[in-house]
């Protein structure tokens, strides 16, 4: 069996941060979804499950951090292509997210950035594997 990945954030409003995804595309597995949490598929075997503050903090077993004052984390989500990105981190950035940094574009790698209304920092990131190096010395 494939191992699955759960992250698991915290959220002021999990009905909010639900439409905010929902928005993007992505969905959600209502077997782990109730009015403190849902859980946000990215693929079959990677979910992120958007906790209700007071759940993450009594799973978490310690304070929550803050994202407005430092990360937790950036998470990061591959692209079909440069276009997938910027079509991503645009309807991020139309419905409530906002930027975290100007996209970066790497040659072999392009990266759009976002934070969504909670402050967690989002990657959305496409290779172009005929670019990527070869070696250090590329």
């Amino acid at each position: 069996m494939t191992p699955m990945l759960f992250v698991n954030l915290p959220v002021v409003d999990v009905a909010r941060s639900r439409r905010f995804f929902g928005t993007l595309g992505f969905r959600f597995d209502e077997i782990f979804c109730d009015a403190g949490s849902a859980c946000m598929m990215i693929n079959d075997s990677a979910m992120v499950v958007l906790m209700q503050q007071r759940r993450f903090a009594g799973y978490a077993a310690g304070t929550v951090a803050d994202p407005a004052v430092g990360r937790e984390s950036l998470l990061a989500i591959s692209a079909d292509s440069r276009a997938h990105a910027d079509r991503l981190a645009d309807a991020a950035l139309g419905c409530g997210g906002s930027e975290l940094r100007a996209a970066e574009d790497l040659g072999f790698m392009y990266c759009r950035s976002f934070c969504d209304p909670d402050g967690h920092a989002w990657e959305i990131v496409w290779m172009d594997p005929s670019q990527i190096p070869q070696s250090v010395d590329d």
